[in-house]
């Protein structure tokens, strides 16, 4: 019953293989509780009471975070509504199951200090004279601090989506939706300063996108995605000590600062282009954090085994 669910999920419903792996470890996982091989899995035998006991064992014999157990119960579900669609079971026992509740991580973000370290690296190296490889670098990260756009939404970036004049960028964000974003006069001149970098080198070739890159056979080739991943994580592991130096953390970066000068959230929502206001909220409790941190570091009455007396 498991391998015709598995083989749906991926032909009919063209799940990705990756995908279709993780639903075949979750199941097997199931059935190893229960006792059984996977070709052993018998829908009669099964019960609330035993899924119940599944995610218990998860949490406390396996030690598995609320998310990776709602991941695999999700699995389990998924295969429940097959079976009542193939008429193999006359009840779902996992529809009245609630998994534990996830808590959504924090993000991370890079200090002040860490972004001012940067763009006094940028500085030096203009002054003693940026190889195309520095100007456009040094440009990303500051694109990316100053737009908070995806990484996907960069490398998309066409010459025509930036509105120098106006000192503005046009994204193009998840299903095409558009958005406008202000830049300041300093990124304006950085931009400028690029393109023209980029003049010398494509010499007389059309650029084939925004942000070029060329390859080891001197080829002028839009910038891919593990060449923007590795500018980021190399020009920012040289200012930060962060586990993770990605694009996206420059864009959790960007957030947390508007809202820490002041920016109410639904402008920040606009620029991030968020669907939905209650993803753009998890800055809140980013800053909530910071609040907290500093003021248990600073007030007197909140300070600990400080040995002092009111």
């Amino acid at each position: 019953m498991i391998q015709h669910f598995l083989d749906y999920i991926s032909i009919e419903r063209k799940y990705s293989q990756r995908t279709v792996e993780a639903y075949h470890d979750d199941l097997r996982d199931f059935c190893r509780f229960m006792g059984w091989e996977i070709e052993e899995f018998n829908p009669a035998d099964v019960d609330e009471t035993d899924v119940k006991a599944w995610m218990l064992d998860m949490i406390e014999a396996q030690h598995q975070s609320p998310r990776s157990v709602k991941r695999r119960l999700s699995a389990l579900r998924s295969f429940y509504k097959f079976l009542l669609r193939q008429k193999k079971v006359a009840r779902d026992v996992t529809a009245r199951i609630i998994p534990p509740k996830a808590d959504k991580p924090l993000p991370v973000f890079f200090r002040k200090e860490e972004m001012e370290a940067v763009k006094e690296i940028s500085e030096r190296r203009e002054e003693a004279g940026d190889s195309f490889e520095d100007i456009r670098d040094f440009l990303i990260i500051e694109l990316l601090y100053q737009t908070g756009m995806r990484q996907a939404e960069m490398l998309n970036l066409q010459d025509a989506d930036l509105d120098l004049a106006q000192a503005q960028v046009r994204i193009f964000g998840k299903r095409r939706k558009e958005r406008i974003v202000p830049i300041g006069a300093a990124l304006v001149r950085q931009i400028e300063t690029y393109k023209e970098a980029r003049t010398t080198l494509l010499d007389g070739i059309q650029a084939p996108a925004f942000l070029v890159r060329v390859s080891s056979r001197g080829e002028v080739k839009p910038l891919s995605k593990g060449t923007l991943y590795t500018i980021v994580r190399t020009r920012m592991g040289e200012v930060s000590t962060l586990k993770k130096h990605s694009p996206h953390v420059l864009r959790h970066t960007f957030a947390t600062a508007m809202l820490d000068n002041g920016a109410d959230i639904r402008t920040i929502q606009t620029l991030l282009g968020h669907a939905s206001l209650s993803t753009t909220q998890v800055y809140t409790h980013t800053t909530f954090e910071q609040i907290k941190r500093v003021y248990m570091e600073a007030h007197p009455r909140a300070q600990k085994n400080k040995g002092t007396t009111s």
